[in-house]
């Protein structure tokens, strides 16, 4: 008898005597597949419903869910594992040894550990949540989903940024949106020296007023309703109505305001900064783009200028020059001013003896 026959008669002398067995593993793996994804449909099911009257928090439903799936699919592979006579041994054999076997198992899933413990954390603390928009490793984007592994946050040009857990909760994040989406958002201009102040920060109030993302004048009134496991708006038909009541801190309560601010007294230009509010992180940009673009037209109707920077160039032979009465005259034809775009002015027309030097 060849030797891929004892091969083949050993497989068949085993695949007889455990046949039973064999097929109880079949069972065994494709129930447990089949349980988990219909407990996670179910779930699915149960919270699109329930969050509309409820109003559940998404993510730590969705990580709740994320482990359920996952102490499904564990309590199967238990009991395949015990359903193999070898396997059962050995598993034994494990127990026995548990903190040799925990050290060993410690090392070699320490990275997965790691994001597990941190993705549960992430879920208890909330840092964020499914659907808060964040600033986090110079990426700006929408977290669209916090597993047991990673956080996914699709970004604002739509590229999907993975991180693991472990990585993100060491992480500065800054939050827009996780108890007040309201933001203060800073729009930059600068104008001539020889402009006027007041017409310029008229114009800028006016076009931030037209805009119609720019919030209103309102007064907010003051919550300390913490993050949960149930959003704030869950009392809504019970003790409080929160229709418009926020997590908003005392000192921000009154919102709308425009203001203008001189912030700085540059090398060329008077810096103005218009201060608005928006409801909401996703809307700021884009409308900041906006009021810059309607301020410089309204700049150029109205005669506000924004200059172009402005230096003066002194030449190294100038300053020799200088050093001899009879001479200053000369060099103070040295000297031009320049603008962007290479566009040079000359102060006065220079010799072509000077030109030579």
């Amino acid at each position: 008898m060849s030797y891929l026959d004892k091969i083949l008669d050993k497989t068949f002398t085993w695949f007889s005597a455990n046949f039973g067995t064999f097929l109880f593993i079949i069972f065994i793996g494709i129930g447990t597949i089949l349980i988990a994804r219909t407990v996670n449909h179910l779930m699915e099911n149960y919270f699109t419903k329930a969050s509309g009257k409820l109003h559940m928090d998404t993510t730590s439903f969705r990580m709740f869910r994320h482990v359920i799936v996952a102490s499904i699919y564990f309590l199967g592979l238990i009991v395949i594992i015990f359903s193999i006579p070898d396997l059962r041994s050995l598993s034994v054999a494990l127990f026995t040894g548990a903190g040799l076997a925990g050290i060993v198992i410690g090392f070699a899933a320490q990275s997965t550990l790691s994001n597990i413990i941190a993705g549960i954390s992430l879920a208890l603390f909330q840092p964020f949540r499914v659907g808060d928009r964040l600033n986090i490793m110079n990426e700006y984007g929408k977290v669209t989903d916090l597993n047991l592994r990673h956080t996914v946050i699709i970004t604002w040009d739509n590229r999907r940024l993975i991180i693991p857990n472990s990585v993100i909760s060491n992480e500065a994040v800054i939050n827009w949106t996780i108890e007040d989406p309201a933001v203060i958002w800073p729009v930059n201009v600068g104008i001539s020296y020889d402009s006027d102040i007041s017409l310029a920060k008229k114009i800028m109030i006016e076009e931030a007023r037209k805009h119609p993302l720019v919030m209103p004048l309102q007064k907010m009134e003051y919550s300390i309703v913490k993050p949960s496991f149930l959003k704030p708006e869950t009392f809504a038909n019970g003790f409080k109505n929160l229709s418009v009541l926020r997590n908003v801190d005392p000192d921000f309560r009154d919102r709308g305001e425009v203001n203008v601010y001189v912030t700085e007294l540059g090398d060329f230009a008077v810096n103005l900064r218009l201060l608005v509010w928006f409801k909401d992180r996703s809307d700021a940009y884009s409308s900041g783009c906006e009021l810059r673009e309607a301020i410089k037209r309204r700049f150029d109707s109205e005669g506000i200028e924004i200059p172009y920077p402005y230096r003066t160039i002194v030449y190294k032979t100038d300053i020799q020059k200088e050093k001899s009465p009879e001479k200053s005259a000369s060099a103070e034809k040295s000297k031009m001013k320049y603008a962007p775009r290479s566009r040079l002015t000359d102060i006065d027309d220079r010799t072509d003896d000077e030109t030579e030097q």
